[in-house]
């Protein structure tokens, strides 16, 4: 049965309202776009975000008992501002034993880890897999977290990982964390593609394998405006956190969240407790069935999460944006393609209609099997610390031309937001190669 829908239903009533709105926001409810009406602000019998006492407050425990969370908080603000709330939170417990707090991160993070590295001023050791296909791809083997935390004088603030990534590759959680509180320290999971995981039979969701925190972007895989997202305390996770976490996501948040996002994500609980883990079930199997389909037309489908298809093209001796092209001639938009891959992302809103249009668009591949070379490791020398780069003198230069010199703020495309070079570092010939490869012509660099 449907959880309650506190705040849709107050934003819906006042959405009837006849009154005269003197208050913000400057439209006055007048349609614009359409969506006005519904677009409100802190006014009586609404509610505030971080200081809710009203439809928030009742709306936020169904989020928090749909996941099976300790606590779960609404951003309207996107995984960014989740990811800069869970390593304060993360960090802040770090610097209470004296020491500079110490990130273990897999390098495929997205660029809001970095600037929160900036902003909170801590050190990151990076995991890097034996072998590289993609920027995107940053396998981490239950070994090499091993070696890693067994190298480290103290535990780290946390292990940070992302997963599923932006190819779909999932990360064994379950024996990651596991290792992560044999050592002392918390696992943080980028899950912003994952927030269905969920919902499977059995979860795959990060919160359910061990995750003493995590992300989800709802509104990149379930039926939410953009911007909405989840942040998420594991119930075993260090009480701490679950009484700081509202503070840490004011700290970041901004103080006139969007109504329309509260009220998607309000909406999306009542939609998430009404059948939808049958509806995913079927849909993940008609995609199952389009992915062997595709794989007999001679395509080289990587393993993914079970709601993306993702295709290595070079492996054929194609490029990911030849194919994207491809399918925007038949009227199709992918999620992303570079010269390596094309992701496709599904969720139970697409038709079995649709899914049979996009094998048709594809055809037959056309390419043969080729070698793939491994990617270089583009980290180079950390000369000054993630912060001191932010905080100096900037200058945007060519690429070709940044050899040797040291990375300012990460110059990358979103998406995927990965950076080749990190803030600090000594820009390296292997990250230079890397960024004519993925089409980065100008690089921030300190001056």
């Amino acid at each position: 049965m449907p959880v309650s829908t506190p705040v849709l239903d107050f934003v819906n009533h006042y959405a009837q309202f006849q009154g005269i709105r003197m208050h913000m926001p400057g439209h006055k409810g007048r349609a614009f776009l359409g969506c006005e009406p519904l677009d409100i602000t802190e006014i009586k019998g609404a509610d505030a975000l971080y200081e809710a006492d009203g439809t928030l407050l009742e709306s936020a425990p169904n989020a928090s008992a749909l996941f099976g969370s300790a606590r779960t908080l609404y951003s309207t603000e996107g995984s960014s501002q989740c990811i800069r709330a869970m390593l304060y939170l993360a960090v802040s417990r770090a610097r209470q034993t004296g020491s500079r707090p110490l990130v273990l991160a897999a390098r495929n993070v997205h660029r809001t880890f970095v600037y929160a590295a900036a902003l909170l001023d801590f050190d990151v050791r990076w995991l890097w897999p034996p072998v590289r296909s993609s920027i995107c791809a940053c396998e981490v083997t239950p070994e090499t977290l091993e070696k890693a935390l067994d190298d480290l004088p103290c535990p780290p603030a946390c292990v940070y990982l992302t997963s599923p990534d932006y190819l779909g590759s999932m990360a064994d959680i379950a024996s990651l964390a596991a290792i992560c509180h044999a050592h002392g320290t918390l696992l943080v999971v980028d899950n912003a593609h994952g927030a269905y995981l969920r919902f499977l039979s059995p979860s795959l969701h990060p919160l359910d394998l061990g995750a003493d925190m995590c992300c989800d972007s709802a509104h990149k895989t379930l039926p939410a405006l953009t911007g909405a997202a989840y942040l998420h305390i594991g119930k075993n996770a260090p009480r701490e956190l679950v009484d700081n976490a509202k503070a840490a996501m004011a700290l970041f948040g901004s103080t006139s969240p969007s109504y329309l996002i509260m009220a998607s994500l309000d909406g999306c609980n009542a939609y998430l407790s009404d059948h939808y883990a049958e509806h995913l079930s079927d849909m993940v199997r008609r995609i199952d069935e389009t992915k062997a389909a595709l794989s007999a037309a001679g395509y080289a489908v990587l393993p993914s999460d079970p709601l993306r298809i993702a295709i290595d093209a070079a492996a054929r001796g194609m490029t990911g944006t030849l194919l994207a092209d491809r399918l925007r001639e038949h009227g199709i938009e992918c999620e992303f393609a570079d010269p390596d891959a094309l992701v496709l992302m599904l969720t139970p809103e697409n038709t079995p209609d649709e899914l049979t249009r996009l094998v048709a668009a594809l055809g037959t591949c056309e390419g043969s099997p080729r070698e793939r070379m491994p990617l270089p490791n583009s980290c180079g020398k950390q000369a000054v610390t993630i912060r001191e780069a932010f905080f100096a003198a900037h200058e945007l230069i060519d690429a070709k031309d940044s050899l040797g010199r040291i990375c300012g703020a990460p110059t990358v495309g979103c998406p995927p937001a990965i950076p080749i070079a990190v803030s600090g570092e000594v820009i390296t010939r292997d990250a230079v190669d890397l960024f004519k490869r993925y089409g980065v012509d100008k690089v921030d660099v300190l001056k």
